[in-house]
């Protein structure tokens, strides 16, 4: 009997040492929400360590594609969907469904029977208008992406780029996807003409429009109803036409050991007070949580984002980058 306590006692002691490792994290969420988002993990496991690295979406999926052969991080958390299908594609991620992964709506996890990656949330495009600039210069507030190419707006729009960027990405995705190849790269030439300069990050349009840096940023919703809470002198608009979108998702990297922490972390950003979090950023979440649609976001955001074609924006997302690249890089702000 005493044999089978100490076993037993030896088991609870590895599996306690066991949850108080450290877990690497790689992210794409905003800076200002991890700190939020990470709060109810801490108290529910305050001896597992996280370490992040957190990047825009083109430069967090281009350090996991580079690490194919020596993976570091341990699971991806708030990544595009679209970076996740092709990191999967790879061959670098392991499947794993995390314990309320069950209750995500199918249109927020990975198809296959055996999913690799589970959907947070849903982002999607916003301008974010510094309606100050605009009322000195006596300028209507643009509706859709048609109004961006006026003339009358020449050098007042940035956006991001989408090599760099998910929100970039999923904005020229929404446009070749509404108006076709043909024409979709047509009104990205008009565009281009009106741009001062493209981004590195999602956020940063918004928030030099929070500034007066710029009079019109291409973005997304949640920022710019954030910065019209502080006090920005900012408009979000959702384009009439319909707003692209992605999902920033969830996966548990393959590597030679996988940590069981990692899977804890995953179980737990898959929980209903993870998910609590995210609905206080965006309209929709992987699964319904009781929490109303935050302020400022369309009633129905559903009726808001376009069809979104997930694999085909994969299957042809470097093809996109190529092209955009060779057309419009020049206006691109210096890396760092």
């Amino acid at each position: 009997m005493k044999r089978i306590l100490m076993a037993l006692c030896l088991v609870a002691l590895c599996s306690a040492h066991a949850l108080a490792g450290e877990v690497l994290v790689y992210t794409a969420l905003e800076d200002d929400q991890i700190p939020r988002y990470i709060k109810s993990f801490k108290e529910k496991h305050p001896d597992i360590t996280v370490k992040f690295v957190r990047d825009s979406t083109g430069i967090v999926t281009a350090k996991l594609l580079a690490e194919k052969t020596n993976p570091q991080a341990d699971v991806v958390w708030g990544l595009s969907a679209v970076s996740l299908m092709q990191i999967e594609q790879a061959g670098m991620l392991e499947p794993y469904t995390p314990k309320d992964g069950a209750k995500v709506l199918p249109s927020f996890k990975d198809a296959a029977a055996d999913p690799a990656w589970f959907g947070i949330d849903a982002w999607m495009t916003g301008f974010c208008v510094n309606t100050v600039e605009l009322g000195n210069k006596k300028l209507p507030l643009p509706a859709s992406y048609a109004d961006l190419t006026k003339p009358e707006y020449k050098g007042m729009v940035t956006m991001p780029n989408p090599a760099s960027s998910g929100t970039g990405f999923l904005t020229v995705s929404a446009i070749l996807q509404l108006l076709g190849e043909e024409k979709g790269w047509a009104y990205l030439d008009k565009l281009h003409e009106n741009i001062s300069s493209y981004t590195h990050s999602g956020s940063k349009p918004c928030k030099l429009a929070g500034t007066g840096e710029a009079v019109i940023g291409i973005s997304f919703g949640y920022r710019g109803l954030q910065q019209k809470k502080k006090g920005e002198p900012i408009e979000t608009v959702f384009p009439k036409e319909g707003s692209g979108w992605d999902l920033e998702a969830n996966a548990l990297v393959k590597k030679a050991e996988i940590k069981p922490e990692a899977k804890v972390f995953l179980d737990w950003a898959l929980s209903l007070d993870a998910m609590k979090e995210y609905a206080q950023s965006f309209a929709l979440t992987g699964y319904p949580t009781g929490e109303p649609v935050p302020a400022g976001f369309p009633a129905d955001p559903s009726k808001q984002m376009i069809k979104n074609d997930f694999e085909w924006a994969a299957k042809n997302r470097d093809h996109i980058l190529a092209e955009w690249t060779k057309r419009y890089d020049g206006k691109s702000e210096p890396k760092k």
